[in-house]
């Protein structure tokens, strides 16, 4: 048996910053030989930046870092392989076309005469799959099997590129069905107990207290703590993780919801059973004018695909979308906008503005795209539009003209709030429109959503701070683990949430 006590890995005062961005300040890390170590934390928490930093994609820019108890400067991803340090990464990087074997083995492949030895690299590609339980032809093409497979082959491939003693897997379950995952974990128990210490990032709240040890909890580049998971209460993994003291919950204010007084007539958009493999569980929701409806969920719970499903960026496998009764066939965004659906994303820097154009040309994009290029709005067209959201939203900038990269994180956010504003939508999907905005533009956002309802118009209202979800929602639907767990339209309080969000203890 390894000796549990023994520390493979230690990681002491972790400082990285970025331009304009400390990711990580301070941050200590151990990993044990023989154990599976959870890293959790929402979006920003460090823990890509740390992974980075073990396997020798980013340098730190102070602190220590021991592997075996030797002092370590891990110099690439190569050198870190060579340390015996391998990672499976979300997103499988291997060649469909390749065999088994070939990707289990290539560029290591055992060779006779001066020509790979097809015999006995297919024998050792067997033997090492072996080691993990998994029994397959290694002679056909990778791409023919499923992603569980797929992804067995790529910690094989880890183990086998060095002597592996740490094994860090990134979101190795997210696109893996039930029985696939148990699988994964009999492999990765398999692995502990051969002394091999893991590190296991994901965002499902079970499985951390399914496989793991202990869990390290991040959040803001910070470390909040380390603890055996066998000790920590879910609920208080998740206050940990979103940064509310336990004691808060005891002076919440109960907000009664008044969604009854908006639910009348035909929804404006509804789903019925839609789900989509490995992305969302199929789920059921209404959405009715006057209303604003607010998804909770941590990170990975299915917030985000929620909103891809019902905006047409991705398809679904299950279940149908209505508009005002109608169903919605081969449903795209395109189609959306025309039927009057807007959805603001939540990464604002790749998916909503861009940099290089103005306030002005922004702010048209979606109306300019709605009504086709070959008819082009006019100069005068656009500045009335602008100007009459730039006052609208109180966006703060010199002149319409303005770069929209020079403006502030939160001005920015309202420029794509007013681009989509501006096709004039019945219904507005959005996506954490206050992240990384001041305590000013968030309010000012959140009374415009409550405007907007009172107008008639339906919103759905995706966010991560659950006060802010509270304020803002009629109603709110919980998800947990990409499905939908419950909704509550009565009252209900920040504590009953999270307990909602957690699951059974």
């Amino acid at each position: 048996m390894p000796d549990t006590n023994s520390k493979i890995l230690s990681m002491q005062g972790i400082f990285k910053a970025f331009p304009g961005v400390q990711a990580l300040e301070n941050v200590d890390f151990d990993l044990r030989r023989g154990e599976i170590h959870a890293l959790v934390g929402e979006n920003g928490a460090g823990k890509s930046t740390l992974v980075k930093i073990i396997t020798g994609v980013e340098r730190l820019d102070a602190g220590s870092v021991t592997l075996d108890g030797k002092p370590i400067q891990v110099k690439s991803p190569q050198h870190a392989q060579d340390l015996g340090i391998s990672t499976v990464y979300q997103e499988i990087n291997l060649c469909d076309n390749l065999s088994v074997a070939e990707n289990i083995l290539i560029g290591r492949e055992p060779r006779k005469f001066g020509r790979i030895d097809w015999r006995a690299m297919e024998e050792k590609a067997r033997q090492i799959l072996q080691r993990l339980d998994v029994e397959i032809d290694v002679t056909k093409d990778l791409g023919e099997y499923s992603i569980a497979v797929q992804q067995m082959a790529a910690i094989a491939r880890a183990l086998d590129i060095s002597d592996a003693k740490i094994l860090i897997l990134d979101e190795p379950t997210s696109s893996l069905d039930v029985h696939e995952t148990e699988q994964l974990f009999e492999v990765m128990r398999k692995l502990k107990s051969e002394g091999l210490g893991i590190i296991f990032i994901t965002h499902f709240i079970d499985q951390i207290y399914e496989v793991t040890d202990r869990i390290t909890i991040l959040r803001n580049g910070n470390l909040v703590g380390t603890h055996e998971t066998s000790t920590l209460p879910r609920l208080e993994l998740i206050a940990k993780m979103i940064g509310r003291a336990m004691g808060d919950f005891n002076d919440m204010v109960q907000i009664k919801l008044t969604s009854g007084k908006q639910r009348e007539g035909t929804p404006l958009l509804q789903a019925n059973g839609l789900g989509r493999a490995g992305s969302m569980l199929p789920f059921d929701l209404d959405l009715y004018a006057g209303e604003v409806v607010g998804l909770a969920g941590l990170l990975g719970s299915g917030r985000t695909e929620t909103a891809q499903l019902l905006f047409g960026i991705d398809k679904p496998d299950s279940g149908t979308l209505s508009m005002a009764g109608a169903e919605l066939k081969n449903f795209s965004p395109a189609d959306a906008i025309n039927k009057g659906i807007a959805f603001c994303p939540e990464d604002r820097k790749a998916d909503g503005i861009v940099d290089e154009l103005t306030v002005r040309e922004n702010i048209i994009l979606a109306i300019q795209s709605n009504k086709g290029w070959a008819k082009r709005l006019t100069k005068q067209e656009q500045y009335e539009i602008a100007d009459k959201f730039i006052k609208m939203l109180n966006i703060s900038t010199p002149s319409a003209d303005q770069t929209v990269k020079n403006l502030s994180g939160g001005n920015q956010q309202k420029v794509i709030l007013a681009r989509w504003l501006a096709t004039n939508p019945q219904v507005l999907i959005l996506d954490e429109p206050t992240r990384g905005i001041d305590i000013g533009a968030k309010a000012e956002i959140q009374k415009l959503v409550l405007e907007l309802a009172e107008e008639g118009r339906a919103c759905i209202f995706i966010s991560s701070e659950l006060d802010e979800v509270l304020r803002t929602s009629h109603r709110i639907v919980v998800l947990r683990d990409q499905q939908k767990v419950t909704e509550f339209s009565d009252e209900v309080d920040e504590q009953t949430i999270m307990q909602t969000m957690a699951g059974s203890e």
